[in-house]
């Protein structure tokens, strides 16, 4: 099958790495509600019945500007930005714009994953102001649940697909990627 170039670009990736993955398509994807339908094909899919953790995912930025923050967790979770604003002491947290979205992940809205952080690496062009220590504009929080599901799922840089992979596959895409990255507990609605 034929992916536009920003899947294709992650399907590479996870392939020149060695990850194992699984990609599903289906009309563009905008809220949760609207992924639920297709996602339980996925979960019906799988021979345990379990199926892959399925993840949302946001992108902020502090006040300033000057730093970014992708965080992902799952779906029928709810995030609690004030909180997370209180811990950080980073000012009032804001969505990223679309500008933000296409040069630090290289994705528009509706389509921000894990996998844009491949768009993080190798930075020779970005603002020294933007970058952390380790070199990288973004750093990466996830639902401690992550590390318990035996797969999650994520759209690849578009949400007209989705793209599973295993927890081991996930750790390995984390250490890959070589950015700073927190697990954090996020409650259940």
């Amino acid at each position: 099958m034929e992916y536009n170039q920003k899947i294709q670009k992650v399907l590479d990736f996870l392939q020149e790495h060695e990850i194992s993955y699984e990609i599903y398509t289906h009309p563009s994807l905008f809220t949760i509600e609207e992924a639920l339908e297709y996602w339980s094909k996925i979960d019906a899919a799988h021979v345990d019945g379990t199926g892959p953790m399925h993840c949302k995912n946001l992108f902020v930025r502090n006040h300033k500007g000057n730093r970014h923050y992708l965080i992902s967790y799952e779906c029928h979770k709810h995030f609690a930005m004030h909180a997370f604003e209180h811990v950080m002491h980073q000012g009032k947290m804001s969505f990223a714009s679309p500008e933000r979205m296409e040069r630090c992940l290289g994705v528009q809205p509706g389509s921000v994953c894990l996998f844009g952080l491949i768009n993080d690496m190798n930075l020779t062009d970005a603002n020294p102001k933007e970058l952390f220590e380790n070199g990288h504009r973004v750093k990466f929080f996830f639902d401690q649940d992550l590390l318990n599901a035996p797969a999650v799922s994520f759209h690849p840089c578009d949400n007209t697909a989705t793209v599973v992979i295993s927890q081991e596959g996930f750790r390995r895409f984390l250490e890959i990627w070589g950015g700073e990255y927190e697990a954090i507990p996020i409650a259940a609605e």
